[in-house]
């Protein structure tokens, strides 16, 4: 979890992710930030997301992305 929170400060420092539950939803996280997120999230854990992950639902929150990173990791 620590090099996620490293990995979205370094897209924006701005944004308290350990309480932030609504980072799609309030558009704090644009597109070009999930892209970019996205392409880090692969590198750093050596996981493919799949078109169908890039929902709201595994996006609005550093629980709710760490959650998928584990899952994908589960599944590789």
């Amino acid at each position: 979890m620590e090099k996620l929170i490293e990995i979205l400060n370094e897209i924006d420092d701005s944004i308290d992710y350990s309480s932030e539950k609504r980072l799609i939803d309030d558009q704090l996280l644009d597109s070009f930030g999930v892209i970019t997120l996205v392409a880090e999230l692969e590198d750093a854990f050596d996981i493919s997301i799949e078109a169908a992950e890039m929902v709201p639902a595994n996006f609005n929150s550093a629980e709710a992305i760490w959650n998928m990173v584990q899952r994908l990791q589960e599944n590789e």
